[in-house]
């Protein structure tokens, strides 16, 4: 049976035809529905885990057992997983491991543009690089195959294209791997440094082998083609984009498992092509490697662009110097459309408050909540990394308290519940116990908002949609030692106003959590009840009474909207959901209250 399968679907497809019985992830786009697919097969245990570290050490363990184990990320997310992950390879496995990384070239939804492939040769670990959906499927299971025949985990590098583009798969049926008997092997599994040392050496032996393992695989191919005057070096995403510009009238390496580099195909590669263009996106990863091989007149990075996506467009300019005729449009009409918070959202409220204060840092972290630094907020100053926003703000804070030119000013750092579950905790305990005077602010919506609304620690539901216990923030903060907490329901502003000047004039670290769910997740039917308002009512404006002010469009919801022909403002009622900001910004009482329909 064939389907049309994304790159993520493939690979879901793919662990499960390979006997999988183990995925752990934590959600970060362009990976996460690698996990949720692997949620629907009952054949496969499947959670999420409150950050990636968390999930590869759980992989790990399920590695151990004797089980097929997967655990999927983001590219950032191997940074957090890198502690276990180097120690993995020197263990190795008893079930087979993989670890996927979902890198992103163009930066489409990350804070940077790290080429992951250099984890492979930091590691010392192999690594696969599909090019379409029916490679994702195929590939992962193969990988299953080396990972056990050479007892290491095996990295699987994806990048967005792959992770979302659609092709035709072949599907085949599951294989029941048995759970592998589990033996106390101390000397291979407990890296102290006596241990360690051997299995250092071990690990080269292995790579060594995995060396041989490419120069004959199939994943890696080449392909001649016509007077061979132009040869191609890619991997991934990159080989269909060559080919739609080359198409038949260039020959072809292309790496499908790509380190260690099959060095004696490499070799006969560029002796028998005239001229070696060597595609990749990021780093010169590949080019790097073939120079160091002899070949120094190929042609890479001083031909392409070192960032960026290498798309058909792109390689085009950069080799013949023209670019295709598009399709114009009168772009006068077009009003642009910035990435608002969804109306309705519980951050809004605090935003609004938190934004007209004046000499102090705001210290943001990874989340939707980051759409914050927008106007009319602007209430972001800095974002770095998941869970950072605390320990960030305790650094300034403390260098504030020294004096200087900002002697006095304040910080305020923010974060999500699930980015708090993922590393938030630990930074906040740095806070209390470096004892810096920072307000420290968990936005809880009760979901993991920005990746699509998975479940963390705090919704109340797992991977697989079953009832669990929901970790409370509150209860975590007070455990800590915190004496300054409070929970506030951000859509009542007067309250978020108070509280937040109320912590500002501290002197000691304190916590504010503003507790308000998204509207958009799921809600059960204890949730419908706690947040009853959220189903009550939408508002209206009464344009009889609206004196066209625009305060209420200063709150950034995109159900109100200005009406210049008019100079009144309306709500459209498909977006409104009720939470009030508008009507409590409304210096007339313009906005009112209607009962839902």
């Amino acid at each position: 049976m064939k389907k049309l399968l994304t790159g993520n679907e493939a690979v879901a497809r793919g662990c499960y035809e390979a006997g999988v019985r183990f995925a752990s992830a934590y959600p970060g786009t362009p990976s996460t529905e690698i996990l949720e697919n692997l949620s629907t097969y009952d054949e496969v245990y499947a959670e999420w885990a409150p950050n990636e570290k968390v999930a590869l050490e759980s992989v790990i363990g399920a590695s151990f057992a004797g089980a097929r184990a997967i655990a999927s990320m983001k590219h950032v997310g191997i940074n957090v997983a890198a502690d276990p992950l180097f120690t993995f390879v020197y263990t190795g496995v008893n079930g087979g491991a993989v670890v996927i990384s979902a890198d992103e070239p163009g930066q489409h939804s990350s804070q940077n543009e790290q080429d992951n492939r250099n984890y492979a040769k930091h590691a010392k670990m192999p690594m696969m690089e599909p090019s379409d959906s029916q490679e994702c499927k195929d590939f992962i299971k193969t990988a299953y195959e080396v990972s056990e025949e050479f007892d290491i985990p095996v990295l699987f590098r994806m990048t967005t294209r792959v992770c979302h583009a659609k092709s035709i798969v072949e599907l085949g049926e599951r294989v029941e791997v048995p759970i592998q008997k589990y033996e106390k092997q101390p000397g291979k599994r407990v890296m102290v440094p006596a241990n360690a040392v051997v299995r250092r050496v071990d690990l080269q032996d292995r790579m060594t082998r995995l060396q041989e393992y490419s120069n004959n695989s199939p994943l890696n191919r080449i392909e001649y083609n016509g007077d061979k005057k132009v040869g191609i070096i890619c991997a991934g995403a990159t080989y269909g984009y060559a080919k739609e510009v080359f198409g038949d009238e260039a020959s072809y390496l292309k790496l499908g498992f790509s380190y260690p580099m099959p060095d004696t195909k490499i070799k006969e590669f560029c002796e028998n092509v005239e001229t070696v263009y060597i595609i990749e996106e990021n780093d010169p990863f590949i080019e790097e490697h073939v120079r160091s091989l002899g070949f120094l007149d190929v042609k890479g990075k001083e031909v392409f662009p070192t960032n960026g996506e290498m798309l058909p467009e792109v390689i085009r300019k950069a080799v013949y110097g023209e670019e295709h005729e598009t399709v114009g449009y009168d772009g006068e009409g077009i009003v642009p459309r910035p990435p608002t918070l969804c109306a309705g959202c519980p951050h809004r409220g605090f935003f609004y408050e938190l934004g007209k204060k004046k000499g102090v840092l705001f210290s943001g972290d990874i989340g939707c909540y980051t759409l914050g630094v927008a106007p009319p907020f602007s209430a972001i100053d800095t974002t770095i990394c998941m869970g950072g926003a605390f320990s960030i703000g305790h650094g300034a804070q403390k260098v504030f308290n020294m004096g200087g030119a900002n002697e006095g000013m304040k910080v305020v750092s923010m974060m999500g519940d699930s980015t708090f579950f993922h590393t938030g905790i630990n930074s906040l305990i740095n806070v209390l116990y470096n004892q810096s005077n920072t307000v420290n602010v968990i936005l809880d919506n009760r979901i993991t908002g920005m990746t699509g609304h998975q479940e963390n620690p705090g919704s109340g539901f797992t991977a697989k949609h079953g009832d669990t216990n929901i970790i409370s923030i509150e209860e975590v903060v007070r455990a800590l030692g915190f004496k300054h907490i409070d929970v506030v329901n951000p859509n009542e502003l007067e309250k978020m106003r108070e509280t937040i000047n109320r912590h500002l004039d501290l002197d000691e670290p304190s916590v504010i959590i503003t507790r308000w769910p998204c509207v958009l997740k799921k809600f059960s039917e204890a949730d419908k009840q706690e947040f009853s308002e959220l189903f009550a009512n939408k508002y209206q404006v009464d344009e009889e009474v609206c004196i066209g002010c625009k305060k209420c469009t200063k709150v950034g919801c995109p159900a109100v909207v200005f009406q210049p022909e008019k100079k009144k403002s309306s709500i459209d009622l498909l977006q409104c959901v009720g939470c009030s900001v508008c009507a409590q910004v409304c210096p007339v009482g313009a906005i009112k209250k209607e009962e839902r329909q």
